[in-house]
C-alpha cells in the first residue's frame, strides 16, 4: 500500500514534467528530482519512462471505466449520468494528471504496452457509445449517428487537457462542470421527449392544423354563399 501511495506520487510529478517539457524531451532525473528522489530511488518504482507513462494512462482508464460503470448501473435519467461520465473524464486529465499531456502519448510506448492501452481505452470508448446509442433510440438525444456524436463528445473533453493552466483562475473541478454542461448540451434535446412522445404531438399539431384550416375554409365558403345576391 506504501509503495502504491508512492508511486501515485511519482506519476503526479512525473505528469507535471511532462506538461511542462513534453514526454520526449522529459528524462527520468528531471522525473526523480521533481518527485524528491534520487534517480537510483526512481528506478526502484519505475525501470524506465515508459513504464511510467503505462502506468499513468492505466490507472486514468481504470477511473474513467469506473466512473462509466456507475453510469450504467444508475437508474437517474441519461443526461446527469452522462454529465457524471464528462465530469469525471476531465478531472482525469486536469486532477489526477494535472493537465499533463501525458494522456495523449499512446504512441509513445513500446508496442506490448500500447496494445494494452488502446484495448482499454476502446473499451471505455465503446461503453460511451452505448450510452449515447441508447439515448438516441429512445429519443432522449438529438443525435442521429451514435459513433460521430461520441467521439465528437469525447473530442470536446479531451481537448481541455491542451489549454487548461493549474494557475488559472478556475479550479479543475469547476473546469470539469463546466466543460461537462457543454459537452451535454450539444447532446440533449432541449425538451427531451421519448421518440414515440415527440411523434405523437408533431402528429397532433398537424391534425390541430388541418382542422383549423377546414373550418376556416367552411367559413369562407358560408360568408360567400350568405352575402347579398348569393353565389349563383
Amino acid at each position: 500500500m506504501r509503495a502504491d501511495a508512492r508511486r501515485l506520487e511519482i506519476m503526479r510529478a512525473a505528469a507535471r514534467v511532462f506538461r511542462a517539457r513534453g514526454f520526449a524531451a522529459a528524462g527520468m532525473r528531471d522525473i526523480a528530482d521533481a518527485a524528491g528522489l534520487s534517480p537510483g530511488n526512481l528506478y526502484h518504482y519505475f525501470r524506465g519512462k515508459d513504464e511510467l507513462l503505462f502506468f499513468c494512462q492505466d490507472r486514468s482508464l481504470d477511473r474513467l471505466l469506473e466512473a462509466l460503470a456507475a453510469a450504467r448501473t444508475s437508474r437517474r435519467p441519461l443526461g446527469p449520468r452522462l454529465r457524471d461520465v464528462a465530469v469525471a473524464h476531465v478531472l482525469c486529465l486536469l486532477d489526477e494528471v494535472e493537465g499533463s499531456g501525458a494522456h495523449f502519448e499512446v504512441d509513445a510506448l513500446p508496442p506490448r504496452l500500447r496494445a494494452r492501452i488502446v484495448a482499454k481505452r476502446d473499451r471505455y470508448e465503446r461503453g460511451v457509445r452505448a450510452l449515447v446509442a441508447g439515448g438516441v433510440r429512445r429519443g432522449a438525444l438529438r443525435a442521429s449517428d451514435p459513433t460521430v456524436a461520441t467521439r465528437a463528445f469525447l473530442g470536446a473533453l479531451n481537448w481541455t487537457a491542451h489549454w487548461f493552466r493549474p494557475e488559472g483562475p478556475q479550479s479543475p473541478q469547476r473546469v470539469a462542470e463546466l466543460v461537462a454542461d457543454y459537452a451535454i448540451g450539444g447532446l440533449l434535446l432541449r425538451n427531451p421527449q421519448s421518440a414515440t412522445g415527440n411523434s405523437r404531438d408533431a402528429h397532433a399539431k398537424r391534425t390541430r392544423r388541418s382542422h383549423d384550416q377546414r373550418r376556416a375554409d367552411r367559413s369562407r365558403v358560408r360568408a360567400v354563399q350568405n352575402a347579398p345576391g348569393g353565389a349563383s
